[in-house]
């Protein structure tokens, strides 16, 4: 018998670990962000995932340097997080999680801010802007009138308005209906 143990990998812990992100780099959606406890007193939920995470004060130093120090300024924008294995706390090196990547950067430039490495010594830590793949805007009605390409037209029809789907739908059905048979399947009377 075989089964995916995927789920016990998970660890048993109500926030995001620097060891989730071990396979890499995953981008978040904020959807709010609340109080925590004395340790950790920022608790930012993600949209894409089910536990909080905790950000580091040295974290916490670049959202604010990003976004402002006002937390509700950040829900709905995007970070990229990933799992350094080079942080350390205390002299134990144990990894930890990182910003690579920060939507509304002002002006869509990457962001450096100091911070603290070890007692009194300081090193600038750079976020690069989060550029999101840009979707593609509605057809016009020419545009759909003059294509001719089926799957073009199915893609389109996904992020247009229910006007704008009629008239794919019905530019779809006449291109589909006046399509040769397939030779390879049997006539049908």
């Amino acid at each position: 018998m075989t089964f995916d143990i995927s789920e016990t990998l998970e660890p048993n812990s109500d926030q995001l670990d620097a060891i989730e992100l071990i396979g890499g780099p995953r981008t978040f959606t904020i959807t709010s962000v609340s109080k925590g406890n004395v340790e950790q007193p920022v608790q930012v939920h993600l949209a894409e995932f089910p536990r909080v995470w905790r950000p580091s004060k040295g974290m916490r130093r670049v959202l604010a340097a990003g976004w402002g120090v006002q937390s509700s300024a950040w829900v709905g924008r995007r970070v990229t997080l990933y799992c350094d294995l080079s942080v350390t706390f205390g002299k134990e090196r144990t990894g930890g999680t990182r910003i690579s990547h920060m939507s509304d950067l002002p002006d869509g430039k990457p962001l450096s801010v100091p911070l603290l490495v070890t007692r009194g010594k300081s090193k600038l830590f750079t976020v690069e802007p989060l550029t999101e793949p840009t979707t593609p805007s509605e057809p016009t009605a020419e545009q759909v009138a003059a294509s001719t390409d089926v799957k073009a037209l199915r893609d389109a029809w996904k992020v247009s308005s229910p006007d704008r789907r009629k008239q794919i739908e019905a530019r779809v059905a006449e291109l589909t209906a006046d399509a040769p048979a397939d030779p390879t399947q049997p006539e049908t009377e």
